[in-house]
């Protein structure tokens, strides 16, 4: 009789079921590592999830307006090009992009060739308000980027090395 568990992968490391070499189980030390420097992504998420809040949106809502403006030529963007970089269903993109037009930071058109596509744009106020956001994560950002950088290096480190 065949094993199902074993035919299944249960209870054998992931990479042996895949055919590829097992890596090695990791020491407490590149835990630590790990915890540190998903530590200091998340303070700075946490900080930018604040920052964002203080002038009334949401981080997500944030990353959005970075999306639109951070397109070269001032290129289009479509609502599922924003669900596309904010790794969220079409209909999530569509309220997302409701509030910051209800709010004044966006504006939606149809696209001219297609007008099954929705486009959206900054507004004045969403320029602005984007443009002082932006400023304060650049300051945060110099002042952090060696806690990051020490910390993926040490990640980074621990990795590469033979156990």
């Amino acid at each position: 009789m065949v094993n199902i568990r074993a035919r299944m992968g249960i209870g054998t490391p992931r990479g042996a079921r895949m055919g590829k070499a097992v890596q090695p189980a990791l020491r407490t030390d590149e835990y630590a590592k790990l915890a540190s420097f998903r530590f200091a992504l998340r303070r700075f998420l946490r900080f930018s999830e604040q920052a964002a809040g203080r002038v009334g949106l949401t981080g997500q809502q944030y990353q959005a307006m970075l999306i639109v403006r951070s397109r070269a030529n001032g290129d289009p963007v479509t609502i599922a090009d924003l669900a596309r970089e904010l790794l969220v269903r079409h209909h999530s993109a569509v309220g997302l992009v409701d509030r910051l037009v209800a709010h004044g930071h966006l504006e939606r058109d149809r696209a001219s060739t297609d007008h099954r596509k929705v486009q959206v744009r900054l507004t004045p106020k969403g320029k602005r308000e984007l443009g002082r956001l932006a400023s304060i994560h650049r300051l945060k950002l110099h002042r952090i980027t060696p806690d990051i950088f020490r910390a993926l290096g040490a990640l980074t480190g621990a990795w590469r090395r033979e156990p």
